[in-house]
């Protein structure tokens, strides 16, 4: 008779851990995610919203005041993580995992990337020899209000070596500079592999191309790799490329002439290399 009394209890507790009701948060966790260069950063936050505040001012009356530390978010606060070292506003931060602080301002806001994530929230439990860079930044004026914290990494420029990390809240955009190296990386890379993976020498000799770099390397490069598969007249046009930049323009026209003849014999089609290498010819 216990047992069976003890087997009912267990059972009805066992369901009524199980049986939880799960509602929308206050403040619901929000992560955005972009690749700059070859380092991957996350921001992963919790996202208040307006509803009806006001949000960034002078005074106790507003929900973020001006001057005060702020965990940047709710609930346990935001976290950033670097996947490589970069430079936020021209100064170094280290890989690694960081909260996300700020001391908002009217004119200008203090960005504080924090080592001790295990404070949350609580900003009563903030050390300043915790802190692992302190940056400042201006403001910026949004013509419509953002309901919603929302973080973004915009700005990406062109070469892939510098973005923004921005917070948009109420009225107010407040954008971080960073910067990354990926030039060692890939130059290691390529040092370690062109001799394990033959195709390796075709990207080797791309960057080098794209990159203004020693040409007879990557001419060296193209070469090797095109012994191989000598009618891939893909590779041959980057040769032609690689030929006119070093200024042998009569090499450069045969080879992108070769890569015609190639492309037009093509079972698959030219994928438009016929028109690339007219154009590279026009242009020699």
């Amino acid at each position: 008779m216990k047992k069976t009394l003890v087997t009912t209890i267990m059972a009805a507790i066992c369901y009524a851990a199980s049986a939880q009701i799960t509602v929308p948060q206050p403040s619901p966790q929000g992560s955005t995610y972009s690749k700059v260069g070859l380092t991957d950063i996350t921001i992963d936050y919790s996202r208040p919203k307006m509803k009806g505040r006001k949000i960034f001012g002078e005074g106790d009356k507003f929900l973020v005041p001006f001057g005060k530390l702020w965990r940047t978010g709710a609930n346990s606060g935001t976290i950033l993580k670097t996947s490589t070292d970069m430079m936020v506003e021209g100064k170094p931060l280290p890989a690694g995992e960081y909260m996300l602080l700020t001391i908002p301002g009217k004119d200008s806001w203090t960005i504080v990337f924090y080592k001790d994530k295990s404070i949350g929230g609580n900003m009563n439990a903030y050390k300043e020899a915790d802190e692992q860079l302190r940056v400042s930044v201006k403001p910026g004026h949004l013509t419509e209000p953002v309901e919603t914290l929302t973080f973004n990494i915009s700005d990406i420029s062109e070469d892939n070596t510098k973005a923004a990390i921005e917070l948009a809240w109420e009225n107010t955009s407040v954008k971080t500079g960073v910067e990354v190296n990926f030039d060692e990386m890939v130059m290691k890379q390529i040092k370690e592999n062109t001799e394990v993976n033959e195709r390796n020498y075709l990207a080797a000799a791309d960057y080098y191309l794209n990159t203004n770099r020693d040409l007879e390397q990557a001419l060296a490069w193209m070469n090797i790799y095109l012994e191989k598969h000598p009618k891939e007249f893909w590779n041959v046009h980057t040769k032609a490329q690689i030929l006119a930049k070093l200024g042998r323009k009569k090499e450069a026209k045969e080879a992108a002439e070769s890569s015609i003849e190639l492309a037009k014999a093509s079972q698959g089609g030219d994928f438009g290399y016929i028109k690339r290498n007219e154009d590279l010819i026009k242009s020699l």
